[in-house]
């Protein structure tokens, strides 16, 4: 597997990077703005929730290239599932056993 990072495709990352950085400038603006208006509670939570939200969507996806390894989460996730479905057999399993 040969690895191209020719100084357009870095530039190109790097570009991506600062954009991510100060998308997520503005969403934490926005949560201090949020936080002085004094809404009542529950939108108030309801509103720091959904920022706080797309800010680890964009860390997640970005910072921790969740985006670009696609198929590391694929099979990460069957086998969060295969185990999780066996979890939940377990129990039943020990029942029907006696």
């Amino acid at each position: 597997m040969q690895s191209t990072h020719s100084p357009e495709d870095i530039q190109r990352h790097v570009r991506g990077y600062y954009l991510v950085f100060f998308a997520l400038l503005v969403l934490t603006g926005i949560t201090v703005v949020l936080a002085k208006l004094h809404l009542p509670i529950g939108k108030a939570v309801a509103l720091a929730l959904a920022v706080a939200s797309v800010k680890a969507g964009l860390v997640a996806g970005y910072f921790m290239h969740l985006l670009t390894e696609r198929q590391v989460l694929y099979s990460i996730l069957a086998l969060t599932g295969f185990f999780f479905a066996l979890l939940l057999m377990l129990p039943s399993l020990t029942t029907f056993v006696h």
